[in-house]
């Protein structure tokens, strides 16, 4: 009986230990690596797109908007006003001036004659204070 069962038993238990356990932990492992690794994997690059790339990608824009985008405004701004504008109130003072010469004589005229009236006066001593 012992020579039958070392023969017959124990290879049967040392298949079936090896088949039932090595299947076992390979399904095991694989459902593991699958669920576990999967999961892990996904939630990893989740959480990396969604918190390190939108932040870099937010930073890099926010950064963009506010070196390039408002460098940009100011600097077409200032070109606008520096070319534009002044441009454009220089010719309207040029010619406001060469069209109301006349008047703007005329009225330059009456304040020079003012003054020299007004020099010319005698002068009152009556805001003098009094001793």
């Amino acid at each position: 009986m012992r020579i039958w069962s070392h023969t017959h038993i124990q290879p049967c238990m040392h298949a079936c230990i090896h088949t039932y356990i090595h299947t076992y932990i390979h399904t095991c492992m694989h459902e593991c690596m699958h669920a576990c690794m999967h999961a892990y994997i996904h939630t990893y690059i989740h959480t990396y797109i969604h918190t390190y790339i939108h932040t870099y990608i937010h930073t890099c824009i926010h950064a963009y908007m506010h070196t390039c985008i408002h460098a940009y405004i100011h600097a077409y701004m200032h070109t606008c006003v520096h070319t534009c504008i002044h441009a454009y109130m220089h010719a309207c003072m040029h010619t406001c001036i060469q069209t109301d010469m006349p008047c703007m004589h005329a009225c330059m005229q009456r304040l020079v004659l003012q003054q020299l009236f007004v020099l010319s006066m005698p002068m009152s001593t009556n805001w003098l204070p009094s001793a």
